[in-house]
């Protein structure tokens, strides 16, 4: 396993402090800074690349999406969306960015009832209760089915996975987050382990993968061990959001890395088990004391909390294998 962070575009004290943690590889969103260029362009996203490499950073991720809501509601828009999705790959394998990290959440992205919500030592972390949104008014997409997402996501799948093979660009799914059924009036139909493999299995290619985002997929009630298994063995393992929660997916919030409900050792021992040498990244960290939360799940002092857990385990799981190893 190889530890990233997410970063911003431009420098800021998390690039110095992640170099000083030994953190050597970047996860970036797409460089909308630009003013005279599209971000999906060549250029910016060649100079977005070596401003971290300047910084002594490898980009091995891109965690963002050109606008692609037209993509998965089906509507007038969504050839013109895929053709910029396309520009975007091809130009991601002419600057040397291996990884895209997409997802297929119509309307909203990631979705929270609360970023206030009190942990260990009065932490600040997102939560969501699907109570409160029982009732809650349809978006001006109306229903949308499941069945429709899902021939939107094979529409989709067939007009850029060839792409992604043509650049060397390897397609990372995202699940829905949080991963229940609808949300104001809005399927969501990337809902645990199995709907992803059924999503990467749509055109299936060497170069369609997964995010293995733990916090979704414990949510969701899935075994994250036997997730980890599931998608490494047959090589569909392309990037980690190495994370963790407390509840269901009715009703849960996010927690430190170490005190949520899954075994975290037992995570890190799978993934050196499975050989998985990919990208991983902490995520949704809680806000702590002296941060304004003004950007909940990514403030700074709980991602050097995390960094920190992360690589303890990390030298912890080699540390096990060689330990178990026959002599």
């Amino acid at each position: 396993m190889r530890l990233a962070e997410y970063f911003p575009s431009q420098p800021t004290r998390l690039w110095h402090l992640a170099r000083q943690m030994g953190i050597g590889e970047a996860v970036g969103g797409l460089p909308w800074e630009e003013q005279t260029e599209k971000p999906w362009d060549l250029m910016p996203l060649i100079r977005m690349k070596q401003r971290y490499a300047d910084f002594g950073l490898t980009l091995s991720v891109i965690e963002s999406m050109p606008p692609s809501n037209c993509i998965k509601l089906g509507t007038e828009g969504r050839d013109e969306e895929i053709e910029v999705f396309q520009t975007l790959l091809e130009n991601m394998g002419a600057a040397g960015i291996p990884v895209l990290c997409y997802n297929f959440m119509a309307q909203f992205n990631w979705f929270r009832t609360s970023t206030t919500t009190r942990t260990r030592g009065g932490a600040l972390v997102s939560s969501y209760d699907h109570s409160l949104m029982r009732d809650a008014p349809l978006t001006e997409a109306g229903i949308v089915s499941e069945d429709r997402l899902w021939e939107n996501l094979h529409y989709f799948l067939s007009r850029v996975v060839p792409v992604a093979e043509s650049a060397g660009v390897k397609l990372a799914l995202h699940p829905d987050d949080p991963p229940i059924s609808p949300i104001r009036g809005v399927s969501r139909i990337l809902r645990n382990a199995e709907a992803l493999e059924r999503a990467i299995q749509l055109v299936p290619s060497p170069n369609s993968g997964i995010t293995l985002c733990q916090g979704t997929l414990a949510t969701a009630g899935d075994d994250i061990p036997a997730a980890i298994r599931r998608f490494a063995g047959p090589g569909k393992l392309f990037f980690v959001h190495f994370r963790d929660v407390r509840g269901t997916k009715e009703k849960f919030e996010e927690t430190f890395h170490d005190d949520g409900q899954t075994d975290m050792f037992e995570a890190m021992r799978t993934y050196y088990e499975v050989g998985y040498d990919g990208p991983a990244r902490p995520d949704h960290v809680p806000t702590m004391e002296g941060e304004d939360n003004a950007n909940p799940g990514y403030e700074l002092l709980g991602r050097l909390y995390g960094v920190g857990y992360i690589k303890g385990l990390m030298e912890a799981a080699v540390k096990s294998a060689h330990a178990t190893a026959p002599a």
